[in-house]
């Protein structure tokens, strides 16, 4: 998670993913190139989602 740790989106139980407005801010603030953040946030996010409920015994991320 490290940077987007704070920027979680969370339901009861589950997280969902990051706020991808936060995400893209900060990969613009880093001098990451928009179009490589805008394609590559979406995978990181899921594997980070799918690995973070596992973690909490959730089956549903």
């Amino acid at each position: 998670m490290g940077r987007l740790g704070g920027q979680l989106r969370i339901i009861p139980g589950a997280v969902i993913g990051w706020d991808m407005g936060a995400a893209l801010a900060l990969a613009a603030a880093l001098g990451i190139e928009p179009m490589a953040a805008a394609e590559l946030l979406p995978e990181i996010e899921a594997v980070m989602v799918r690995k973070l409920n596992e973690a909490t015994g959730d089956s549903h991320g």
